[in-house]
């Protein structure tokens, strides 16, 4: 079944295929039902040999805030039971072998748009926060507007073990990848132009226009040619970098969050059930507020 918030817009006489991230509302961040509909789309263009482009973006000047954390375990199901006589149980949470069952197909999305074996552009203004982050380091271009704020800002929820880990360390190096898991802070691009994490960085006005040029731009190369060096680069990249990248990504995440939190640490999915969503994400700010000397 279709889901209307992602779009996409396929021009075969470009060779440019062009899927929008459509939930504003909610700064694109994306559920189950989003990701399943972004992957079957990415799947179709795979296929597709007229499609030698894909260029992702998100609608409402903002690329993506990542997994839509006002429903955290709606991604692992209801963990609700049923007691004997047939009556709603307490919610427990899940387990972590439905933990690492859910994590490992999350995982294998990212994976697989990692080594995606067509041309993939992002084009990245507002934010690019959680899943939305690694969507843009993931491409092989991205253009992010320089007031983008970027990041990943669930490890103060969940702690630093999230995401792909071998790809922060690869794309952003050691250090930068450490301070930014440790933290959680956010930054705004342009703190990071000088390091070449992304393609281009430029003002927040020219972003569709330089991704969309760049996209036009990889397009006019041969077909046969990109997927060859697509694939070529997925060797390189597994053989110097990713190796166990498939497996530790989502052993890491699962066991992450089933985290036991001691008194005086932020929980937000606690604080979230007690005050609600806006108000937790208001508690976690103020938690983590701790003024430069």
């Amino acid at each position: 079944m279709s889901d209307d918030r992602v779009l996409i817009d396929t021009d075969r006489d470009t060779g440019i295929a062009r899927i929008t991230l459509n939930n504003p509302e909610r700064r694109n961040s994306y559920d189950p039902a989003m990701r399943e509909q972004l992957g079957g789309y990415l799947d179709d263009i795979a296929l597709d040999d007229d499609i030698k482009v894909v260029l992702l973006r998100g609608e409402g000047q903002v690329f993506s805030t990542g997994a839509d954390m006002g429903n955290a375990y709606a991604w692992y199901g209801d963990a609700a039971r049923s007691t004997a006589d047939g009556a709603p149980a307490a919610r427990r949470r899940p387990s972590q072998r439905r933990r690492l069952s859910v994590d490992r197909k999350t995982f294998d999305f990212y994976h697989d748009f990692l080594g995606y074996p067509k041309v993939t552009v992002a084009e990245v203004n507002g934010f690019a926060l959680g899943g939305g982050f690694e969507l843009a380091l993931m491409a092989d271009i991205s253009v992010v507007g320089s007031s983008t704020q970027v990041g990943m800002p669930a490890t103060r929820m969940l702690g630093p073990a999230l995401g792909t880990l071998h790809m922060f360390f690869y794309r952003l190096g050691p250090n930068l990848a450490r301070r930014m898991l440790l933290t959680g802070d956010t930054l705004p691009a342009s703190d990071l132009a000088h390091l070449s994490v992304f393609t281009e960085v430029v003002d927040d006005a020219s972003v569709e226009a330089r991704a969309d040029w760049w996209a036009r731009k990889v397009a006019r190369m041969p077909a046969d040619g990109l997927v060859m060096a697509k694939e070529a680069f997925r060797l390189v990249e597994q053989m110097q970098a990713y190796q166990g990248e498939e497996v530790s990504s989502y052993l890491f995440h699962a066991y992450g969050t089933n985290l036991q939190f001691d008194e005086g640490e932020f929980n937000f999915v606690k604080t979230r059930a007690q005050v609600g969503t806006k108000q937790a994400f208001a508690l976690r700010d103020e938690h983590f507020d701790i003024p430069e000397p």
